[in-house]
């Protein structure tokens, strides 16, 4: 038997299947899944490069819509030991299936509790932990304007000072809104980017294009500063003074 074939074409199986179970779930429900397809393995390690730079010491990871578990697949193989890995997914088709991947990756097979699924809207999750680094696979585009702002407040909460979070944003996606879209979802759209962008001018370390992805998307890494500053985002200011 062709142990590499069997493998490959078990790996080419499984990829199909979260394909369809993406499709299945973005026609269910757009609020919890705002992907067409499953990330791909260069997504995947444009969004993991901070963990990849970091010594090699324990480190807290906070996963936020993981999906099928694209990402979780390129994160569990670089927890060291003594790190810890969260990982929210508010669908419960998709937590389900990512407690069977934590129960059955071979890397964690001695490491009981090291990986935990949260089946929980981030801005809810309360672990009673900060991280060094966040992910997010959240399609905040989908969301009305004040949750986007509620979930991203939550995630500099999260992070501690100096840690990292790493999200990503499909390219494109404005034209095709302004096709398909209503004026008041161009509105809320506009909205939602007015938020993204004051948050990437505050705190942006880094922006990456990654072509192989469908569809293609800019990744982007935000710090938290290591002292808090007074200048916040100018919505956040906004919002103190009412």
């Amino acid at each position: 038997m062709n142990h590499w074939r069997t493998s490959h074409e078990r790996v080419l199986a499984q990829r199909q299947a979260e394909g369809w179970m993406f499709l299945i779930e973005a026609v269910r429900d757009m609020r919890t899944t705002g992907a067409i397809a499953p990330s791909s393995k260069a997504l995947a390690r444009t969004l993991t490069a901070p963990l990849r730079s970091q010594p090699s010491r324990p480190l807290s990871v906070l996963e936020a819509g993981a999906g099928t578990g694209a990402i979780t697949r390129a994160l569990i193989p670089l927890l060291t030991r003594g790190s810890r890995l969260d990982i929210v997914e508010a669908n419960p088709r998709f937590a389900a299936r990512l407690n069977h991947l934590v129960a059955t990756h071979p890397h964690l097979s001695d490491r009981t509790g090291q990986a935990t699924v949260h089946e929980s809207y981030v801005e809810e999750l309360d672990t009673g932990h900060r991280y060094d680094l966040i992910i997010s696979g959240l399609p905040l585009t989908n969301f009305p304007p004040h949750q986007v702002e509620r979930i991203m407040s939550r995630y500099m909460e999260l992070l501690h000072p100096g840690g990292t979070l790493a999200y990503f944003a499909y390219l494109g996606t404005r034209k095709a809104r302004a096709l398909a879209s209503s004026r008041t979802a161009l509105r809320r759209h506009a909205a939602v980017d007015a938020i993204m962008t004051d948050y990437q001018r505050a705190y942006a370390t880094g922006r990456w294009t990654v072509l192989a992805n469908l569809p293609p998307a800019h990744v982007w890494h935000l710090q938290r500063p290591l002292v808090d500053v007074v200048d916040r985002p100018s919505h956040e200011a906004d919002e103190a003074r009412r």
